[in-house]
């Protein structure tokens, strides 16, 4: 049962939705400060992914590697070989608009890309693709419950982190409505369709392209927990 990239041979021991950060200190964190009876899943080139309970209710977290190639290997072996129903990414994001802040949380309605991975998988030509709408209601009443702002919107999903134009954002922004930047929400997506299942991305935002904010590597593991908290409670 262990795919190339999961250790994971008894595929009941990981639950029907996925938390899926980026990070895989930042599942860790998440197993530990949130998960009751916690069983680790998965070790493979250090991806950490963990199994346990939140108030009662089994939830799996791992993480899923930077870019688009990464989550794609990882979340298409959690669909396809392992029963997944439902991923929810948990990542960090680079503002393109000064109405976003450090820390403000952003639920993607749809990625736009440049990327051709959902082309080359043989999913879709199109360059925007959207997440699950029931699983982003369902984000939206956690975040409603909780108290917790969210901001909705199209994201961009980008290929590339180090830019020789560091202004091209302006572009990307006011041409197609891209609300901040990330580098693993349009494969998920990709994915998700590709096997019938559902996926959604929740953001923090971690700096910003307008006024060059930023936080540091151990906040992005640690300090964005309102994003977390809304995942957690959110019945998908």
């Amino acid at each position: 049962m262990a795919t190339p990239h999961i250790e994971l041979e008894d595929k009941s021991k990981i639950a029907k939705t996925v938390l899926m950060p980026g990070d895989p200190l930042r599942a860790k964190f998440i197993a530990e400060t949130y998960l009751e009876n916690v069983e680790q899943i998965n070790g493979v080139r250090n991806m950490f992914g963990y199994t346990g309970t939140y108030k009662g209710k089994k939830i799996s977290v791992m993480g899923s590697g930077m870019g688009m190639p990464s989550i794609g290997i990882y979340s298409y072996e959690l669909f396809k070989f392992y029963d997944v129903e439902t991923i929810i990414r948990i990542g960090s994001a680079g503002a393109y608009t000064d109405k976003l802040n450090l820390y403000d949380v952003v639920l993607s309605t749809a990625a736009w890309s440049e990327s051709s991975y959902a082309k080359t998988m043989g999913v879709s030509s199109k360059k925007k693709l959207n997440a699950t709408k029931s699983v982003n209601s369902a984000l939206k009443r956690s975040a409603k419950k909780l108290g917790i702002e969210i901001h909705e919107g199209v994201i961009h999903s980008s290929d590339v982190f180090y830019r020789i134009n560091g202004d091209e954002f302006k572009d990307i922004h006011e041409k197609h409505g891209c609300l901040c930047v990330e580098m693993e929400s349009f494969a998920l997506f990709a994915n998700a369709l590709a096997t019938g299942k559902k996926a959604a991305c929740l953001l923090t935002i971690s700096d910003s392209l307008v006024t060059h904010e930023l936080t540091s590597a151990k906040e992005r593991q640690e300090a964005f927990t309102r994003m977390m908290e809304i995942a957690l409670n959110a019945k998908v």
